[in-house]
Parts: structure tokens; C-alpha cells; sequence
């Protein structure tokens, strides 16, 4: 049962903390008011920059060599290992040469042959040379002995270019390196027959790729390629054509330490992909860049001109507009339209909207409004490679 002392008492307190709970705070609608929230703004970076476009390609060897054998024979001698690095000339395979040794022998014999039947005919040409000046031989005669000559002296010269095939033939069975590069795997085993005649193919024996320098091959499309030409066209940048410094990188490379040239456009489209086939060339002293491997490669899209950097976390977007809140001088937020441009550096490029002077809001966004009025603290724009400090 409920005492009736009691539930007076706790109505009258909760009478007298009702009016205090509804009555305003002093000055409360004038606090709200001078309350200024504190905003981050920096002026824009500006730096002088080169645009890039970057594409994906394959790195590709400059020479590449499929070491086939010129003579047929059994394979004796196998003087390499397999993935090692060669230099032009350096001995590779060896054919048995005996077969090649008695065919030379043998030509040399016929030259031998050659020149004495050579000599026969001169002796007969002189002696009946002097007898048809006293007319003691009629010229028929003479005319077989000039012949007889004639013949005799192309025998030798037959003779001779046999030698020659020889002694190349022999000069085959000793297969060097052609250029110097990484060879690949031997294809044949030792005491296997090689094949040498072009009509029937002949056996591979292994490849070789040169290592440095080594090119970069990618395919540009129709459009960026258009895009490209306009601009040389214009004056605004020069010819893909000529000998563009570029930058290269592997998949695993963050940033982009291989320089190149741009050596090599080709001279039409592919009607089928659209694309048109670009090459640029690049050192590789310490052999560590592969023929086949992807890698990305960036090549100037513009002449260096002095451009405005703002991080992209400072950029609002409004519908189809892109928006940046600056500060004026008294602290009013004033929002701008910009035209955004590709990212540089970790930062985005401004095209049109800001000028050096104008201070963007790079942190606290959520807190300003346009019209509002902040507290702008000094803060500082900062590109990804710049170091940062402490």
C-alpha cells in the first residue's frame, strides 16, 4: 500500500525538474552560431610535369637465331650448356667431318688433274700456233688445239669453286654461335643424324636470343594513335617517330626505374585488332629482363608545361560536375568547378577552374558548407614520391 505522503513528494519532483529539462540554455542560439569548425586548406601543387600514357607489352629479343646445321651428317660433339650465355663464334656443335675431309682430298686431286691437262693444251696451242704461221697446219687444227685449251682452263676453274664447296662443307661441321645471347635447350642428342639439306629441312639444333639491349613491343589503338598525331600535327608534342625517351617497368616494379627510346612505329593498322604495332628498346647490361616477358611502359603524351596538382580525396563530385571547396580570406567556404585531368604523381591533375592562389580544403569536407564559415588551418600538399617527414 502506497503512502500517500510519499506520492506527493515524488510529483512535486518531478514537477520542478520538468520546467528546468524545457527551459533553454542561456545563450545557447548565440553559441551555435559563433561556433566556427576548423577545416584543413592548402594552396594547389605546382609543378612542372610531363603527361604520360602507359600501355602493356611483351619484351622481345633484337636477334633471335634458330641454330640449324648446312651440312648432313652424325652429330659428334656437343660443346655447350644449355641456358648459358655465348659469344659470337664460340663452338656449338661439331658434325663428323671424316666424310668432309675425303671430299676435299678428292677435289684437290681433280684440280691437280686440271691444271696438267691445262698445261697439255697450252704446250699444243703454242706448237701449233707456230705452225700455222708457217702454214703448216691447216686452221681447223688450230681452231681444236685453241678449243682443247679453252676447256682445259674451265676445268680448273670448275676445280678450284669445288674446293671451295669442300672446304666450306668441312667449315659447316664445326657449328658456331652466330651471335652472342642466351642459348635455349639442345634439341638432339650426340650420335643422332643431322639433316643439312634445305629441301627436306634442316634439323634444329637449338636457338639463341641476344640479351642487351632487348626491345619492348606493344600495339597502341587507332585512337590513341589519332590522339597522338593531332597533337604532332599541332606542335604540341613531337613525333612518335623519332627517338622519345620512355619508362619501363615489370609487373612486380612499383615504380618506374627502366629508361628506353622509342625507336620503331609501324607504318599501318591491323584492319582486324584496330592497333597499330609500337616498339621501343631498352638496356639490359645485367641480363635480367627476359625475351617474353609483360611489362608496362609509359611514353610521353605531352610537351612539360607547369601544371595544378590537389589530392583526389579534395575533389566532390555534384551530378556530372567536379567540385573543390576553397576558403576566402574571411573564412567563407566557395565552392569551384574544375575540369580534372589524369592522375601525376598521386596526384590529380586540375585542366581548368583553380589558379596557385586559391586555398582548397583538403581535410574536413564533411564539415564545410558553401556559404559557411570555417577556421582554415595550414596544411601542405604532397606528391607520392615526395618523402614525408619525420
Amino acid at each position: 500500500m502506497i503512502k500517500g505522503g510519499g506520492v506527493s513528494n515524488s510529483f512535486a519532483w518531478i514537477l520542478v525538474v520538468i520546467p528546468l529539462a524545457l527551459s533553454p540554455l542561456p545563450n545557447g542560439k548565440a553559441y551555435a552560431q559563433n561556433k566556427v569548425l576548423p577545416v584543413t586548406v592548402a594552396r594547389p601543387l605546382q609543378r612542372e610535369i610531363v603527361e604520360y600514357d602507359e600501355f602493356t607489352g611483351q619484351f622481345a629479343p633484337v636477334e633471335f637465331v634458330e641454330v640449324r646445321s648446312r651440312v648432313s651428317g652424325y652429330l659428334q660433339k656437343i660443346n655447350l650448356k644449355e641456358g648459358q650465355i655465348v659469344k659470337k663464334g664460340d663452338l656449338l656443335f661439331v658434325i663428323d667431318p671424316r666424310l668432309f675431309e675425303a671430299a676435299l682430298a678428292s677435289t684437290k686431286a681433280q684440280l691437280a688433274q686440271s691444271i696438267a691437262r691445262l698445261e697439255l693444251a697450252n704446250r699444243q696451242l703454242a706448237r701449233a700456233a707456230k705452225l700455222r704461221q708457217r702454214d703448216f697446219v691447216a686452221a681447223s687444227a688450230y681452231d681444236e688445239r685453241l678449243q682443247e685449251q679453252r676447256v682445259a682452263a674451265a676445268s680448273v676453274a670448275i676445280a678450284r669453286a669445288a674446293i671451295r664447296i669442300a672446304e666450306l662443307n668441312l667449315e659447316f661441321c664445326r657449328i658456331v654461335a652466330p651471335i652472342a645471347g642466351r642459348i635455349g635447350r639442345r634439341e638432339i642428342s650426340r650420335g643422332n643424324l643431322v639433316t643439312g639439306d634445305a629441301g627436306s629441312g634442316n634439323t634444329l639444333l637449338t636457338t639463341i636470343v641476344s640479351i642487351n639491349p632487348i626491345y619492348f613491343v606493344f600495339d597502341m589503338s587507332e585512337s590513341d594513335f589519332l590522339a597522338y598525331q593531332r597533337a604532332v600535327q599541332s606542335g604540341k608534342l613531337k613525333s612518335q617517330r623519332d627517338a622519345i625517351k620512355v619508362f619501363g617497368r615489370l609487373t612486380d616494379e612499383p615504380d618506374w626505374p627502366r629508361e628506353g627510346t622509342l625507336n620503331f612505329v609501324d607504318n599501318r593498322i591491323d584492319r582486324t585488332a584496330g592497333t597499330i604495332r609500337v616498339r621501343a628498346v631498352f638496356p639490359n647490361k645485367d641480363g635480367f629482363l627476359t625475351p617474353g616477358q609483360f611489362g608496362r611502359i609509359r611514353i610521353p603524351g605531352s610537351e612539360p608545361y607547369k601544371a595544378l596538382l590537389i589530392p583526389d580525396r579534395a575533389i566532390l563530385t555534384d551530378q556530372s560536375n567536379k567540385i573543390v571547396m576553397t576558403v576566402t580570406k574571411n573564412g567563407t567556404v566557395v565552392p569551384r568547378r574544375i575540369k580534372p585531368g589524369p592522375m601525376y604523381d598521386g596526384l590529380r591533375i586540375v585542366r581548368s577552374g583553380l589558379s596557385p592562389d586559391d586555398r582548397i580544403i583538403i581535410n574536413g569536407l564533411m564539415r564545410a558548407r558553401p556559404g559557411t564559415k570555417v577556421t582554415p588551418q595550414k596544411g601542405k600538399i604532397r606528391s607520392a614520391g615526395e618523402k614525408r617527414p619525420g
